[in-house]
């Protein structure tokens, strides 16, 4: 995918990874592990409860200094906002309409050169009895790893944890990604 984000801008993304750096010391937050050194993956952000969540993975991608891309609904690409969350990484998805989007989203991978996606396996900052699929065939059919990232608001820590090659059995790789994610709790945590 080669449009144009905030990560491209060499002045603005030293700023912000100075700024973003500075304010997560201030206010207590610590980030651990580092971001594996591939062009292509899908990121697994998890627990996503609160719009709070967005803020953090933007500081992320600023202290990492990676250029991620994010699925983001519809609506917030309408209007002023529309350019901005496009150059902040955004891609608007409308999760009303069926429309291949997984296919659709495996041809952006095998069509760029870099390509970081980033998904909430939720699909929303509700609380949900189960996650969305689409971030795991988007994944095989890319044939790129899933890294796990997390963000745990009562330690006031994120950061990345394991790769994750699919092994094309869903239940299973789910239940180890699910597993990871188990002793971190979102801003909202139920």
């Amino acid at each position: 995918m080669n449009h144009f984000t905030i990560f491209d801008t060499p002045v603005l993304s030293w700023f912000f990874h100075w700024l973003f750096k500075l304010i997560l010391r201030l206010t207590g937050w610590r980030f651990e592990g580092q971001p594996p050194q591939l062009a292509k993956y899908v990121l697994i952000g998890a627990p996503h409860t609160s719009n709070w969540d967005f803020f953090y993975f933007i500081a992320m991608a600023f202290l990492y200094r990676a250029k991620v891309h994010w699925l983001g609904k519809h609506s917030l690409f309408k209007g002023p906002l529309g350019p901005i969350m496009r150059w902040l990484g955004g891609i608007p998805i409308d999760r009303t309409q069926r429309n291949n989007r997984v296919q659709q989203l495996v041809t952006l991978f095998h069509h760029s050169e870099n390509f970081i996606l980033t998904i909430a396996p939720e699909g929303t900052r509700s609380q949900v009895s189960h996650w969305k699929s689409g971030f795991y065939y988007i994944a095989v059919g890319a044939e790129v790893p899933l890294q796990l990232a997390y963000l745990d608001f009562p330690n006031k820590r994120g950061g990345f944890g394991p790769l994750i090659w699919p092994t094309g059995d869903f239940e299973r790789d789910l239940l180890e990604i699910q597993q990871f994610f188990l002793p971190f709790k979102g801003k909202k945590a139920p």
